[in-house]
């Protein structure tokens, strides 16, 4: 058997080398490494897939979400609305804009933010919501649209963990995560779903006025060289981590079938094992069909219930099987972003959640042999 990684970018990369060693040799040889027709190339191609107006390439994700923040010319003290159950980059930028985070609880079978928590959270100084898209599956954006319109909101996606992944409004309708809020980031990290080598990210709008404000900032506020129009910061996607991106743009959603396809399996081996819950698929999908694009799988993440948590971790890390608590403590109850306002029956979710919840491998390279191997791992554990 191979060995199995949390993440397999060699394995990867194997099947995909023929096309980016060229690539990123191109960029080499023109020398175009900042701002290269690559950058372009790839933004253009990345609007068609996504079929959102505007795609404005950045460094990372991180740059992404405050870059969108900023676009909308928030002030100091303004309140944003996000979830307590993510990564602390999604809170953090609202704090270095000296915005004020207002966390929130997330629901129990998505992880996503909580429609009734948000509107409990509003106040006249609510100026956005961020609707994080976490593991892969988007967060109920139709509701979140219809709060926002009715209390004049922005409504800004974090999209890191779901590109490729479909919303069903409740008639029928679809589109990608990342094109239905004001304005979405996105980040390119490299054991994201479409994921570069090295640092990258992208902003979505199909606002032109947003578009256009956003192609300020990233480019330390200039339309015309030495003329700054706006507060600006440097952020760029570097052309070989473009290069990369749109050699590998062809095969998302082969990536992100790959990775349902494993799902569906997991999920088979833990059917009828009461201590385990599965990921829910809620976006207009009661499971994982063949044509399912709700959850894209950014990470398989479990919920064990009786058992001991750290001790699984624990012992599945002694039999060469990597995994992840995505996350063990929640927003609130980090130094940084502590409250006295914050009430601890509001995140009772989130207080579960950070005490049973496991991800298990999950990438596009995962074979049959692995999955059989780590799932009757965890299914010994559970059964003593």
């Amino acid at each position: 058997m191979r060995k199995i990684q949390m993440v397999d970018l060699k394995g990867q990369y194997s099947q995909i080398k023929d096309v980016v060693n060229p690539s990123i040799q191109e960029v080499i040889d023109t020398a175009s490494f900042i701002n290269g027709s690559k950058v372009h190339e790839f933004q253009k191609n990345l609007e068609q897939y996504l079929a959102v107006k505007h795609v404005i390439p950045c460094a990372n994700g991180t740059d992404a979400l405050q870059i969108a923040m900023m676009s909308l010319g928030l002030k100091p003290g303004d309140e944003v609305i996000t979830a307590d159950f993510t990564f602390a980059a999604t809170v953090e930028v609202i704090a270095l804009l000296n915005l004020t985070p207002v966390l929130v609880d997330v629901n129990p079978d998505d992880f996503n933010i909580n429609i009734e928590a948000i509107k409990k959270a509003i106040t006249p100084k609510t100026k956005a919501i961020v609707p994080v898209h976490l593991f892969g599956q988007c967060a109920n954006m139709e509701a979140i649209m219809e709060i926002a319109n009715k209390h004049n909101l922005f409504v800004i996606e974090d999209n890191a963990q779901a590109i490729g992944a479909a919303y069903t409004y409740n008639n029928g309708k679809k589109a990608k995560a990342g094109t239905i809020g004001h304005v979405s980031s996105t980040s390119f990290f490299p054991s994201k779903n479409l994921g570069c080598y090295g640092d990258g990210g992208a902003i979505f709008t199909n606002d032109d006025d947003l578009a256009h404000t956003i192609r300020g900032i990233v480019n330390h506020g200039m339309y015309r060289r030495y003329h700054h129009d706006v507060v600006g910061v440097n952020s760029r996607l570097d052309s070989i981590q473009a290069a990369v991106l749109d050699a590998k743009l062809p095969h998302l959603d082969a990536y992100n079938k790959a990775r349902q396809d494993a799902a569906k399996k997991y999920n088979k081996a833990f059917s009828g094992i009461d201590a385990i819950t599965t990921p829910k698929v809620l976006n207009g999908c009661t499971d994982i069909c063949d044509t399912c694009d709700c959850h894209v799988f950014h990470q398989y993440t479990l919920k064990v219930a009786g058992v001991d948590r750290d001790a699984l971790v624990k012992h599945l890390n002694e039999n060469d099987i990597p995994c992840g608590v995505y996350y063990p403590i929640p927003l609130h109850k980090q130094k940084a972003y502590q409250d006295s306002r914050y009430n601890e029956a509001d995140f009772t979710v989130t207080n579960e959640l950070v005490k049973n919840v496991i991800s298990l491998p999950m990438h596009t390279e995962l074979d049959d042999e692995q999955i059989e191997y780590i799932t009757s791992t965890l299914i010994n554990f559970i059964n003593g």
